[in-house]
């Protein structure tokens, strides 16, 4: 059977001239067999191992297991604030929950994954992740539960009130502050996108204030438990 190179397609020499290497440009024509590929492979598949996940590589992080204890810490900070619309005792709870929210998410990840590496940077991004799954979490429970409240309970009065009493509050300081220059400015408050917008600029200001709170807290408890692992 004529041999041809794989390269060149030069004629391959047989018999007593038989050469690993191509006479002609020097290819190498060494090649594995497909059985001896099948057979490496079934031995690799077929070694012992502990079952265990591999840790992940250093410095990256394990975003898969960051994810599901960020929402979990996330599920049960909505649960606590639902419950503390109706229980002003959980309230509390539920804002030192979502304050120590960060810390809660990297000991749960590094529970999960104890041969991850763990700093102060990747403490950051989970801490920020964190604050992301806060704000979607935390803001959908809320406004599920304001409307089931506003249209199904009835039970709004008191946040009616309390709202009506701060925009008296900020109608008052508007017009003291505009006195004769500017009293259009004071209508606004009376316009209801107006007082829509009022309350969308304090939750974007409660999210931003979240998020950097949460990366803030993630990057030290990173930190700290960097150096905790660090020790012997």
């Amino acid at each position: 059977m004529r041999a041809t190179c794989h390269r060149c397609g030069g004629d391959l020499p047989t018999g007593d001239g038989l050469s690993p290497f191509c006479p002609h440009c020097g290819a190498p024509q060494l090649f594995l067999s497909e059985s001896y590929l099948a057979d490496q492979l079934e031995s690799v598949s077929s070694a012992d191992t502990t079952g265990a996940l591999p840790p992940p590589l250093p410095r990256q992080v394990d975003w898969k297991v960051a994810l599901r204890c960020a929402f979990l810490v996330a599920a049960i900070a909505a649960v606590l604030s639902v419950i503390g619309l109706r229980v002003p005792g959980i309230s509390f709870l539920s804002t030192i929950w979502i304050l120590t929210a960060s810390m809660s998410t990297l000991a749960l990840y590094q529970h999960r994954r104890p041969r991850a590496w763990m700093d102060a940077g990747v403490g950051a991004r989970v801490g920020l992740t964190t604050g992301l799954a806060l704000i979607v979490t935390v803001g959908l429970a809320l406004a599920i539960a304001g409307v089931v409240a506003r249209f199904g309970l009835h039970s709004m009065a008191g946040f009616d009130a309390d709202f009506a009493q701060i925009l008296a509050q900020s109608r008052q300081t508007a017009a003291a502050s505009a006195a004769q220059a500017a009293p259009e400015v004071v209508k606004l408050y009376d316009l209801p996108e107006f007082q829509a917008g009022i309350v969308l600029a304090s939750l974007t200001i409660s999210a931003i204030f979240l998020l950097i709170f949460s990366a803030f807290g993630g990057a030290l408890g990173g930190m700290l438990r960097n150096r905790r692992h660090a020790r012997p």
